[in-house]
């Protein structure tokens, strides 16, 4: 390069970078977060979040009908703050943390609530809530002993999720507004009873096994 021809934010003394083979792309940037954490994401999330209790005493109270519309906006509220976030560019922090937060506890305490009003077995609501403290008592301790494992989502988990979603959704829905459901809609409800139970069951065991040296 000729004498003077250095770029003005170049130090004229600092070692040249070595040159980058053609084809090799550029390393992945770390995924970038928006400075401020109240963003409308966010908002929709912590209304997700709040709607925990009043689907708790919904349940409760019998008014299953308006549960399961509750639950359902939820689930659409979800869509929609994911979708806003990735448009805005408004990712944070704040954001990554609360969205599975809001969705697991409100999955997690639909469950619970189903199984004391006799919607759902207490059984399967155990299954489901033992599974997630086991799997986060899991990672805590690891995370205390300074060996923080590296959680990847499983095809397993993930048809575990979508199962107990439209297990909820349907029992509601019977529930709420087919108090005298045909022999088609139980006999689906029951499937889906037992399709979550083994999923909930398949996927506590994907998580833990590698963390026990155990080989599925």
């Amino acid at each position: 390069m000729p004498a003077g021809s250095e770029r003005p934010d170049q130090d004229p003394a600092a070692p040249a970078a070595p040159p980058r083979a053609a084809g090799v792309p550029d390393a992945p940037a770390a995924p970038a977060y928006a400075a401020g954490a109240f963003t409308l994401p966010n908002l929709i999330t912590l209304a997700r979040l709040c709607a925990v209790p009043t689907n708790i005493w919904l349940i409760i109270h019998g008014r299953l009908d308006l549960s399961c519309i509750v639950f359902l906006a939820a689930g659409v509220s979800d869509a929609i703050d994911g979708w806003l976030a990735r448009r805005q560019g408004s990712q944070s922090r704040l954001g990554a943390f609360l969205d599975p937060l809001a969705d697991k506890a409100l999955l997690i305490t639909t469950y619970v609530a189903l199984a004391w009003a006799a919607v759902l077995p207490d059984w399967l609501a155990l299954m489901v809530v033992f599974r997630d403290l086991l799997i986060m008592g899991g990672v805590t301790l690891l995370t205390l002993l300074g060996a923080p494992p590296r959680i990847q989502p499983l095809r397993i988990s993930k048809a575990n999720t979508v199962a107990q979603i439209a297990l909820a959704a349907l029992a509601l829905l019977l529930e709420g507004f087919f108090p005298d459901p045909g022999p088609a809609a139980v006999f689906a409800l029951q499937a889906l009873v037992l399709l979550v139970a083994a999923t909930t069951l398949l996927s506590g065991l994907a998580y833990l096994a590698p963390r026990l040296g155990m080989k599925l």
